[in-house]
């Protein structure tokens, strides 16, 4: 008889032997059996991952799809919440990889993870377009970014649909675009984050060569082709901040939050840019502005994240963004016996006087540091011993070399060239200091860097450099030649304009200098804070570097 199996029957045969072989040999539990797992489902499940870097949006406008990035908090995958956007704008010949690739934003939004709210990044294509559109309609990209970009970044992506949890931060051409998306639409985007802003004041635009206007700012603003004042076309006012925050009723800018950042070795931007906080403080248009040392660069954007993202994240939480930032600490206060004060020769003044702890046991000689002190709405004393208590820790560990300090009052521009020289004459006979300009520098805060600034024209052969901290300058205040200037106040100081025009001249003339605008309103910290920043290039003064 012949025996016939079909397909079942030898399946449940194998089946039936494995068991069997299986129970024999290994002593097998019975386990239960795992699901079988659809093959289209298991191409689905996929590690969250949080940067985005290939995504697509198809628009209309274009009728074309466009390129985009996002970066999603850490936990994204792992919550139902919804999140705050900042969309990141790239620089002119950039694209929408630059703000991942040198941008390095996931590790610095990590890095500050614990001080800033979670929230999303959006990169998008901005092609060379200055995220404006075009002023004959060819190319409507603000309208593609807020009619298209926006609402499909809300329906792709678990966002707060409000104004006030959108903010906009980019550098160059993206800082334009940081600055102009929010100011044309408010309704939209509450903040804006412009990073080394290109754009240009009238005289720049009208010295622009003809091939950097037609191709950077003709095709956009029109004017192509033109020369002179036809190039300011009315489109171009339109979308100039010099314009539209040049009005008298700014009612409408009243809800923005901005926060402008530039460096103070820029080509040509660092002009733009404190011209544009120089209006802006007489307008009072409520603003942040920062200038640094550094360039067209990120080593210098990546520095400004700190703060930048700080900014962002207080104004997605309604939070007012500080007045001051936390003061420096003088460290250890030198005893009240340590500064004495001696009378100068044939006039009532007293200047002070501070011996660093090593001066009364070697033979040395030592730089001097001449320091022209207002003291208005304190007492001298006072601040002379936290300015003092500051250098003389900075010396202790040694950041700044050993030095005299000679403290000079000034409440009322009295110290005039024949007292200053009196001054000079007394210290040279009676301490052991270096000779000629090497290792001495002049310092003035208030009214004393005023008295600097008349000062240094006698007295350039004598000092190796001067350093302004919130100098009361007027706007016609001129740079003496071959000398180095460290300028430094805060972005709500009154003396704004003064200390911006010595740096135009300072650039002009090509001397050796520091620039910096930092937070904070006027005060003796502010001062303190100032002065602090400053102990390299004072080392370097002090030191005939």
């Amino acid at each position: 008889m012949k025996l016939t199996i079909n397909k079942t029957g030898l399946f449940l045969l194998l089946f039936t032997t494995m068991a069997i072989l299986c129970s024999s040999f290994w002593g097998c539990k019975k386990d239960p059996i795992a699901p079988i797992v659809p093959i289209d489902t298991i191409d689905s499940i996929k590690p969250f991952v949080r940067l985005l870097e290939n995504e697509t949006i198809q628009s209309k406008i274009f009728n074309r799809e466009l390129n985009y990035e996002v970066l999603l908090p850490e936990n994204y995958d792992k919550s139902t919440d919804s999140y705050p956007v900042v969309y990141l704008l790239h620089g002119f010949g950039d694209n929408q990889t630059s703000w991942t690739k040198y941008g390095l934003i996931k590790y610095y939004s990590d890095l500050y993870a614990s001080e800033i709210v979670p929230m999303i990044f959006v990169m998008p294509q901005g092609f060379n377009t200055y995220y404006v559109n075009r002023y004959d309609g060819s190319v409507p990209y603000m309208d593609f970014f807020t009619t298209e970009l926006v609402p499909a970044i809300d329906s792709i992506y678990r966002t707060k649909k409000d104004k006030t949890q959108r903010a906009v931060m980019g550098f160059s051409m993206g800082g334009y675009g940081a600055l102009i998306l929010p100011v044309k639409n408010p309704d939209i985007f509450s903040i804006g984050v412009p990073l080394s802003m290109s754009f240009r004041t009238d005289e720049q635009y009208l010295a622009e060569p003809q091939d950097v206007f037609n191709n950077q700012w003709g095709l956009i603003f029109g004017g192509f082709g033109t020369s002179g004042t036809s190039r300011l076309t009315d489109y171009f006012k339109d979308y100039s901040p010099f314009y539209f925050f040049n009005q008298s009723d700014l009612s409408q800018y009243s809800g923005l939050h901005i926060f402008m950042d530039c460096g103070d070795d820029e080509e040509s931007l660092s002009v733009t840019n404190g011209a544009l906080h120089n209006l802006m403080r007489d307008t009072e248009i409520p603003h942040e502005y920062r200038v640094r040392n550094g360039a067209h660069s990120w080593d210098y954007w990546h520095k400004s994240l700190h703060e930048a993202l700080n900014f962002i994240s207080d104004g997605f939480e309604g939070v007012n963004y500080p007045e001051n930032p936390e003061p420096v600490s003088i460290g250890t206060p030198i005893a009240p016996e340590k500064y004495t004060l001696e009378n100068l020769n044939g006039t009532e003044l007293q200047i002070g006087i501070f011996k660093p702890s090593t001066y009364d046991s070697d033979a040395n000689l030592y730089p001097v540091i001449f320091f022209i002190h207002d003291y208005q709405g304190s007492t001298r004393s006072e601040n002379a011993i936290k300015i003092i208590s500051l250098l003389n820790n900075n010396m202790l560990t040694g950041k700044i070399p050993n030095s005299l300090i000679v403290e000079i009052p000034e409440v009322s521009n009295e110290i005039t060239s024949s007292i200053f020289t009196n001054i000079i004459v007394q210290i040279n006979t009676n301490y052991r200091i270096v000779a000629d300009k090497k290792g001495r520098v002049l310092i003035g805060n208030g009214i004393g860097g005023t008295d600097v600034c008349s000062l240094i024209p006698d007295f350039k052969n004598i000092f190796n450099g001067c350093f302004l901290f919130d100098a009361k300058l007027n706007a016609d205040v001129q740079a003496v030649a071959d000398t180095y200037y460290y300028i430094d106040l805060t972005d709500k100081s009154d003396n704004y304009q003064g200390n911006y025009n010595l740096y135009l001249n300072l650039r002009e003339k090509g001397n050796s200098h520091e620039y910096r605008i930092r937070q904070g309103t006027s005060s003796l910290q502010s001062n303190l804070n100032g002065l602090n920043e400053s102990m390299n290039y004072l080392s370097a003064k002090l030191k005939n570097l």
